[in-house]
């Protein structure tokens, strides 16, 4: 019979013991050979239909003017006329949102680099569908600040925020449903299909994806807890 562990004694086996770690720690875990899920386990998306208003602001900043039709004399005719505007440019009809499932949330750490991960996720996925991304939510489970993580985190809390960069996206050599790049619709299934391309993921990250005005703090140090 194996003998009982506290749970104290558990963790510190964890620390000590590489041979017990590599049996009972992360990797046997995330390999799905225990109970407890992984810290990520799933995301969804789903979308609804922009207003009317929304879609003629989006308009605005695609022509970098301000349509207010004046000579429409009722609102079937401004919405008449948004609509064809709309579609001679091309502008979305429908948003998307994103939500993420994490089990376990290391708020220092780990937080901040989720919220971008699952943000370029949900941009990625908005550009691939042709629609505009709106919520990104995180259903976040044991959300915990660690103890050695408490004057970071007021660190970083006193700091003054720079202004947010601009994330630019290029799918100019995105496959399309005609076949050439860069005419006529995207092609997400194609596109979907292409991350499990090495090549096409590189290039994803290193050249069609870019931060503009992008302005950093120094870094803080923390050390990773288990």
């Amino acid at each position: 019979m194996s003998k009982k562990i506290t749970k104290e004694e558990f963790l510190e086996k964890l620390k000590t013991d590489s041979e017990f770690n590599s049996r009972y720690g992360r990797k046997h875990i995330t390999e799905g050979k225990m109970v407890l899920p992984p810290c990520h386990y799933g995301f969804q998306v789903y979308t609804r239909e922009l207003s009317l208003n929304e879609r003629n602001e989006l308009l605005n900043k695609a022509t970098d003017r301000n349509h207010k039709r004046e000579n429409c004399f009722s609102d079937e005719e401004f919405e008449r006329e948004t609509l064809q505007d709309c579609k001679a440019f091309n502008i979305p009809t429908r948003a998307i949102s994103l939500m993420w499932n994490q089990r376990s949330v290391d708020t220092f750490l780990g937080l901040p680099f989720n919220i971008a991960s699952y943000g370029l996720l949900l941009e990625i996925i908005a550009k691939a569908v042709g629609m505009v991304p709106d919520e990104l939510i995180g259903n976040l489970g044991d959300t915990h600040l660690y103890l050695n993580h408490i004057e970071q985190a007021k660190e970083q809390i006193g700091r003054e925020p720079f202004e947010l960069p601009t994330l630019n996206i290029n799918t100019e050599f995105w496959p399309t449903e005609s076949g050439e790049c860069g005419i006529g619709l995207l092609d997400a299934i194609k596109i979907f299909n292409s991350f499990t391309n090495d090549n096409f993921c590189k290039c994803l990250l290193e050249e069609d994806i870019q931060l503009s005005n992008y302005r950093s703090h120094e870094k803080i140090k923390a050390p990773l807890s288990n």
